[in-house]
C-alpha cells in the first residue's frame, strides 16, 4: 500500500505550476471554463516545458510531413499547434469550444485560417472525407463519452485519414487520486484545481483504462497504427537543466495514432444503390 500511495511522486512527470496537483473525485458535473482564464492559460502554455516541449512536439513527430495536408485541429486552443502545422504546410481547420481561447487564436493566426467555435461532444459542421488528418492534443481526456466524437471524427476524415490524439497518462491519473481510489479499470471522473492570479478554476477529467482508450477506436471504425509514451524535445534540456532528468523519467501522456482504413472507401461505395466496389 506504500507504494500506491506513493505513486504520483514516483511515476507521475512534474506538474504545471497552475496545477494543484490534487485530483479529487468529482461530486458533480463541473464546467471548464477556458473562458474564465483564456490569456493567462495561454501566457502559462506558450514556453513551458509540458506543454512547448512535450505535448506539442509529440503530435507535431506523430504528424511528419503535413504540406498540402488538409487538418483539423479539434480543441485548438489559442493555436500554438495551428500555427506550427501551417508552418509546416498544412491546411489548418481549428476548433474549439472556448470562444475566448479562439480570439487568441484568431490573433496568433490571423484571417487566413478558418476558426470555428465547436464543442468535439457536438456533430462537426464539417462534410465527409474533408480532411487528410485530425489533431487532437489532451482533448479527449475531458469526454465522458468517446464514441459520439470518434464517430464525428471517423466520418469528416477521408479513407487512409489519421486521427493523431494525446490524453493524460491514465496511470498517472490513476495514481493521483486520493484514495480509496476507484477501480483502475472503470471509467471515472476527477476534479483538480487550476490557478491563474490566485483564482481557483475546478477542471474536471475523465480517466479511463488503456484497453476502453483502445476499444473506443476500434468501435468507431479506426485502425491503430501507434501508441506512444512520449518523451520531451532535447531542446528541453538547456532551457530546463534542474528539471529535465526527473522530469524525462516519468510518466505524463499517452498518443496515439489511429488510421481510416483505406478500404473504407470500397465500403462507401459497395453501400450505395448501384455502385458497385471494386474488385
Amino acid at each position: 500500500m506504500e507504494r500506491v500511495t506513493d505513486g504520483p511522486e514516483t511515476f507521475a512527470a512534474g506538474r504545471p505550476a497552475w496545477d494543484s496537483g490534487a485530483a479529487q473525485a468529482a461530486d458533480s458535473v463541473q464546467v471548464n471554463d477556458y473562458d474564465s482564464f483564456a490569456e493567462a492559460y495561454s501566457a502559462e502554455t506558450e514556453n513551458n516545458i509540458v506543454n512547448a516541449y512535450l505535448a506539442r512536439p509529440a503530435i507535431m513527430t506523430l504528424a511528419g510531413e503535413v504540406a498540402g495536408r488538409r487538418v483539423l485541429d479539434a480543441g485548438c486552443g489559442s493555436g500554438p499547434l495551428s500555427a506550427a502545422l501551417r508552418e509546416r504546410g498544412a491546411v489548418v481547420t481549428g476548433i474549439d469550444s472556448s470562444a475566448g481561447m479562439l480570439a487568441l487564436a484568431r490573433r496568433r493566426l490571423g484571417d487566413d485560417v478558418d476558426l470555428q467555435v465547436v464543442d468535439v461532444r457536438d456533430p462537426l459542421p464539417f462534410a465527409d472525407d474533408s480532411f487528410d488528418d485530425v489533431v487532437a492534443s489532451l482533448v479527449l481526456h475531458y469526454l465522458e463519452d468517446w464514441g459520439p466524437t470518434l464517430a464525428e471524427m471517423r466520418r469528416v476524415l477521408r479513407p487512409g485519414g489519421r486521427l493523431i490524439a494525446s490524453v493524460q497518462h491514465p496511470l498517472v491519473d490513476y495514481l493521483i487520486q486520493d484514495p480509496p481510489r476507484p477501480s483502475y479499470f472503470a471509467t471515472t471522473s476527477f476534479t483538480e484545481d487550476w490557478t491563474f492570479n490566485g483564482q481557483s478554476f475546478p477542471m474536471t477529467f475523465w480517466r479511463r483504462p488503456l484497453h476502453a482508450m483502445t476499444d473506443a477506436f476500434a468501435s468507431a471504425g479506426f485502425r491503430l497504427t501507434v501508441i506512444s509514451e512520449p518523451q520531451a524535445d532535447p531542446a528541453a534540456r538547456e532551457l530546463f537543466p534542474d528539471e529535465i532528468d526527473d522530469f524525462t523519467a516519468k510518466l505524463s501522456f499517452l498518443c496515439f495514432v489511429v488510421e481510416v482504413p483505406p478500404s473504407a472507401a470500397a465500403s462507401k461505395a459497395g453501400d450505395q444503390p448501384g455502385v458497385s466496389s471494386p474488385l
